[in-house]
């Protein structure tokens, strides 16, 4: 079984079956039990819906464990609804789950302790930029550099690979959450009105872009939310100028990023790139006009991997599947 286990959704994929989970990373519990009541698009719905006895939360902030026994609870959820165990003697599955390439060694034993306690019989961590390029099927163990930007709900991993590992790689704490907060921040000074997060990321999906859109029209969107002065529901009528306004300082924070890592990157590696281009994955790489932006910011080839959201799982999945690969991963990451 392979885990993307990420801030805003997590996937599971079985060998044989494909992705069979792609639900948001979002538990709600009764907060004087503790109990679970609801995983993915359930508990989703429930954010800023629940009553005082319940809360929905995001175990997982900014790409790593923040609430160990909510993510144990919600990884179990899923692990069980993937692969239904009819009887108690049948093995458990075996586990590659992926973390950030800037986690640090507490926070890979947290995944992999969670891992285990949610039911797996062996867990496997693979970095999720590794992960990432493996589903894009870039030539990962050849003497060439490939770079990936993966940009995620919590955090943009940048990284170089050549020979089956990692060579340079950096990652930052902001992605499309990030996006989501400049968004409703950006609207409620503009237009004095209070959005949820999860208003804001529709905008994003809807109507969000970088650039304008290449067919040269704007786009407009009627949003609801609450008066900032009179804190009465409003309704107002929103432009994608001004969505691209919000996005212009967390797209500008991820090139500074990208720059700083071609830093840390040797020449030979550097003119591969040049010739390869970059690969933008992740949910947040999805952005319209991203890729021509940091082409034109970066002056190198960016392009966007058209299974930007399943690349991280399906590449796990490559990795269980090929005995060879486990084993170069593994080594690694002891």
């Amino acid at each position: 079984m392979a885990i993307d286990l990420g801030t805003a959704n997590t996937l599971v994929a079985i060998t044989g079956e494909g992705i069979v989970i792609n639900e948001p990373s979002v538990v709600a519990i009764e907060k004087s039990t503790h109990r679970v009541l609801a995983v993915g698009h359930e508990a989703k719905n429930m954010i800023n819906h629940t009553p005082e006895a319940f809360s929905a939360e995001h175990p997982l902030k900014d790409g790593v464990i923040a609430d160990y026994d909510v993510t144990e609870a919600m990884l179990s959820a899923f692990i069980n609804k993937a692969a239904v165990r009819k009887y108690p003697w049948q093995a458990k599955p075996r586990i590659v789950i992926c973390i950030p390439c800037g986690a640090t060694s507490v926070e890979k034993r947290a995944v992999f302790e969670a891992a285990i306690q949610a039911g797996a019989r062996q867990a496997y961590l693979i970095e999720e930029p590794m992960a990432a390029a493996m589903g894009a099927d870039l030539p990962v163990t050849e003497p060439t550099g490939s770079m990936v930007v993966d940009i995620g709900g919590g955090t943009t991993e940048v990284a170089v690979i050549s020979l089956g590992g990692i060579v340079t790689s950096s990652s930052l704490r902001l992605a499309g959450n990030r996006m989501d907060e400049a968004i409703a921040m950006h609207l409620r000074d503009l237009l004095g009105i209070k959005i949820g997060e999860r208003t804001a990321e529709i905008i994003k999906i809807k109507i969000g872009s970088i650039l304008p859109f290449e067919d040269g029209r704007e786009r407009d969107m009627i949003i609801s939310g609450q008066d900032v002065i009179t804190e009465q529901p409003k309704e107002v009528t929103i432009q994608s100028e001004d969505v691209r306004a919000a996005l212009v300082g967390p797209c500008e924070e991820m090139v500074v990023h990208i720059k700083e890592t071609f830093k840390k990157t040797n020449p030979d590696l550097a003119s591969d790139i040049i010739q390869n281009g970059i690969l933008l994955t992740g949910g947040g790489g999805l952005l319209s006009g991203l890729d021509r932006y940091l082409t034109d910011k970066l002056e190198i080839p960016v392009w966007v991997s058209e299974t930007a959201l399943t690349n991280v799982v399906t590449g796990c999945l490559k990795v269980l599947e090929t005995p060879t690969a486990l084993k170069q991963t593994l080594m690694r990451s002891k």
